[in-house]
């Protein structure tokens, strides 16, 4: 949990600056050139340390699906991560029957509570099943219902609290009820949804926070019916969830979306599946028989895409060939914006009294290696 890291430039304000860092029981105690303590040291040998990725929507990757997965299959998972620079992750639950949802949550909240030799499991992510069956994506549609909010309350106590986001779309009964009741509690994105713009409107006034997966299984926008694309557009604190994959978004949309929202309200995020990591062949997502081709995942059914093969390092380096941004501007889409969302602030950030998270990148901004709490869990 002690660590020196020497000769590196590391990114603190926006910026690189030439600087070592020293972890201390698993907490960034100093950040400064020339620093010297009693602790085991790792040479950066100039590379680039960043805080370490923050995967806030994942359903899997290395042949892992979270719905189905044991804890070991989670510590499977979180290595695997870590490999590419992500330091924690939220385990996205998809819509599933409420007994498999109960027992992915009971085995996901026994793996937070577990050393996992990689990224630290941060929460739950509930992705539906209050969702619009006319924008289900992978959803499936006969476990997609109508807004519970008992429900919610029995999830979030049976995972003791760890459900730290959901997604939701407004439209569907009962679910501004729900909104309203837990937004104070964790944070609620709308997504899979046609919902028109007075209610996504209201969804937000009630305290939606994000939105999943911008652009990709909502109604888009329409000069006279703006619908919650446009609401979402509209609306300068909502977070936009982007799957910067070259698949579900093209680098203009990108673009786009940067410019309209700000570096500071975008988190870049995978939406990955159990395929990530692994060749084309067939998979699960879910319920879901899923078949990868080209690394692009497609409901065996014919039913569209089915989440991605997307990791958080070739996101990063997919936003400096997609954008017109710099580096240095855009590494907070995948560190510290999703804290702030998440509401962790001792993530994202290489400042005194954070967690001890980073992520070394080479010139080529490929893992070098991964520090979790002080601990190297991969080296290239």
């Amino acid at each position: 949990m002690n660590l020196l890291l020497k000769n590196a430039q590391v990114y603190r304000d926006h910026r690189f600056e030439p600087a070592d860092l020293l972890i201390r029981d698993g907490k960034v105690e100093a950040v400064c050139p020339d620093l010297s303590a009693e602790a085991p040291v790792l040479d950066a040998g100039g590379k680039k340390c960043l805080p370490g990725f923050l995967d806030i929507h994942t359903h899997g990757g290395c042949n892992v699906d979270v719905n189905a997965a044991t804890p070991e299959d989670i510590r499977t998972l979180a290595r695997f991560f870590a490999s590419h620079g992500t330091t924690g992750f939220l385990t996205s639950v998809l819509t599933d029957t409420e007994e498999q949802t109960s027992l992915a949550i009971s085995r996901i909240t026994q793996a937070m509570h577990q050393p996992t030799g990689g990224a630290r499991v941060l929460g739950i992510h509930l992705e539906g099943p209050f969702l619009s069956p006319d924008y289900k994506g992978a959803m499936p549609e006969s476990l997609l219902r109508k807004g519970d909010a008992a429900w919610v309350r029995r999830c979030q106590q049976e995972a003791g609290g760890a459900i730290r986001y959901m997604t939701v779309a407004p439209e569907v009964e009962g679910v501004q009820d729900i909104i309203r009741e837990f937004s104070g509690e964790f944070a609620i994105a709308i997504g899979h949804s046609g919902a028109d713009y007075a209610t996504a409107k209201e969804a937000i006034a009630n305290g939606a926070k994000a939105c999943t997966h911008t652009f990709n299984g909502m109604r888009l926008f329409h000069q006279h019916q703006p619908a919650i694309m446009g609401a979402v557009l509209a609306s300068p604190d909502v977070y936009c969830e982007a799957i910067c994959d070259g698949r579900h978004l093209h680098p203009g949309t990108v673009e786009m979306l940067l410019q309209c929202k700000g570096l500071d309200r975008v988190v870049a995020i995978t939406d990955s599946i159990q395929a990530a990591g692994l060749p084309d062949g067939n998979y699960k997502l879910g319920v879901n028989d899923v078949v990868v081709v080209n690394g692009d995942a497609q409901l065996a059914n014919g039913g569209g895409r089915a989440g991605s093969t997307l990791t958080m390092d070739v996101a990063l380096r997919n936003l400096t060939k997609f954008t017109s941004c710099s580096l240095e501007q855009l590494i907070p889409l995948l560190t510290e914006n999703p804290a702030n969302l998440i509401g962790l602030p001792c993530k994202g950030r290489l400042e005194p009294g954070c967690d001890g998270d980073f992520v070394l990148l080479d010139d080529e901004l490929k893992v070098a290696a991964t520090v979790v709490g002080g601990e190297i869990v991969y080296r290239a």
